[in-house]
């Protein structure tokens, strides 16, 4: 018996969320699914958190013990080979056993993708959010500062999952900025429910003109989710990445597992 993670990858439009839910196809239950007819046992999948419907997700992290005489390489292209169309593991490797995708992650990326062409393209449905008005970038930029730091992240909280904390720490948020799309990309180490929707709709009225830097900072200090803007659509939403105090996946990334 060993301890396995893996890093995935997938289509957030073609599953009902991470989690495995009765009568709805989720993407644990396309990997634990995909193990069972693999291996003939069942086996939970633990991941690095949850997303929801329609959230994609680049570099999702999930571990679980298997026992297999199957080596990392192998063992990853056969659950590949197992799992629907929308969903991939990208990489495979042995850990630590005291190694947990959600209770040893130290933090996430997300980013949050917007498109701002005039009309709506067919190439971005179900990939980006589509805002009709002028955005100003700049305006957007200034804004987004006033949020980074450790705060009570209330306002941006959706409820449905309750904490013991809101309290965040949002370390950094960049932007990839191109003629037709902006992208916002925050990490932080740990995120609410809808958090990262919810500051990128309260940004984006910013760039129309409806708040300025100092009234978002006015929504942040309220803890008042009324107060907000609204919480964008989850199709613009990626997990980029999970953070771990280890390196994990090493050169492994587009190959599977380590080849012996």
């Amino acid at each position: 018996m060993r301890n396995v993670r893996i890093l995935v990858a997938y289509d957030g439009s073609r599953f009902f969320g991470w989690q495995r839910q009765s009568g709805f196809v989720s993407v644990q239950e396309s990997l634990e699914d995909g193990l069972l007819a693999l291996l003939g046992e069942r086996i939970v999948v633990h991941g690095s958190g949850r997303t929801d419907t329609g959230v994609h997700a680049l570099r999702q992290v999930a571990s679980f013990h298997v026992d297999t005489r199957l080596d990392d390489d192998r063992l990853c292209n056969a659950l590949n080979a197992h799992l629907p169309e929308g969903v991939v593991v990208r990489a495979l490797e042995t850990c630590a056993d005291d190694f947990h995708a959600r209770f040893s992650a130290r933090g996430k990326r997300y980013a949050y993708c917007i498109a701002r062409t005039r009309f709506a393209s067919p190439f971005v449905a179900g990939r980006a959010w589509w805002v009709r008005e002028p955005l100003d970038v700049a305006r957007m930029r200034a804004a987004a500062a006033r949020l980074v730091g450790t705060h009570d992240f209330s306002a941006f909280e959706s409820a449905g999952s309750p904490r013991s904390s809101s309290v965040r720490t949002l370390r950094r948020v960049r932007w990839l900025v191109r003629r037709e799309r902006v992208a916002l990309v925050l990490e932080a180490d740990g995120f609410l429910y809808n958090m990262a929707r919810s500051i990128a709709g309260t940004l984006a009225d910013a760039g129309r003109g409806k708040l300025g830097p100092d009234e978002v900072a006015a929504v942040l200090a309220s803890r008042d989710r009324r107060r907000a803007g609204q919480t964008a659509p989850a199709h613009g939403l990626y997990l980029v990445r999970v953070l771990y105090a280890e390196p994990c996946f090493a050169g492994l990334e587009g190959r599977g597992g380590r080849r012996n």
